[in-house]
């Protein structure tokens, strides 16, 4: 089993972010949905249009824990969704398959995700990292290791540290 990273270099997120936004509106939307919320990928499939569509609070309640999880949608993203659901239906799913309109598999996700950080030098980053992507960055800002604890529902701070990236032997957990 492959080991996934999340991808702390600001620079690389820009590229893949164009790389996706040029190849697709909605892998663009899936892939800065998933950096900027830390919630689960099975959860972000589940996303309908009508979860989204004149939101800026998003509310998401997780099927493994049964909590209700916020985010907030940036003016950049929140633009993207216009355009994007603009023609659909309140109940379609955010991120339909092409050929059936059910939510797109974890494995086309992965493959959305393996071919663009390839293209950007990345080659450990596959679903995860988009979650790991986001408590990276949210630990960076914050140095908040309990509320990431939280979020991602993990038993201790040296479980989040290590599942982010961040060496915890530097680190002093308060």
């Amino acid at each position: 089993m492959q080991v996934v990273q999340p991808i702390k270099d600001y620079a690389k997120i820009e590229q893949i972010q164009d790389i996706l936004r040029r190849q697709s509106l909605r892998d663009w939307i899936l892939f800065t949905i998933g950096i900027n919320s830390g919630i689960h990928l099975s959860d972000i499939l589940l996303l309908r249009v009508k979860d989204l569509k004149d939101k800026t609070v998003i509310r998401v309640k997780e099927e493994r824990t049964g909590k209700e999880k916020t985010f907030y949608l940036n003016m950049q993203l929140k633009k993207g969704i216009i355009e994007y659901i603009k023609n659909k239906n309140g109940e379609d799913y955010l991120f339909p398959s092409q050929r059936t309109g059910n939510p797109i598999k974890r494995i086309r996700v992965y493959r959305i995700l393996s071919e663009a950080g390839k293209l950007v030098g990345l080659t450990d980053i596959g679903t995860h990292t988009l979650r790991k992507t986001y408590g990276y960055h949210y630990y960076q800002r914050t140095k908040n290791v309990h509320a990431l604890r939280d979020l991602f529902n993990h038993s201790a701070p040296s479980i989040t540290l290590r599942y982010i990236g961040v060496d915890d032997h530097c680190v002093a957990i308060q």
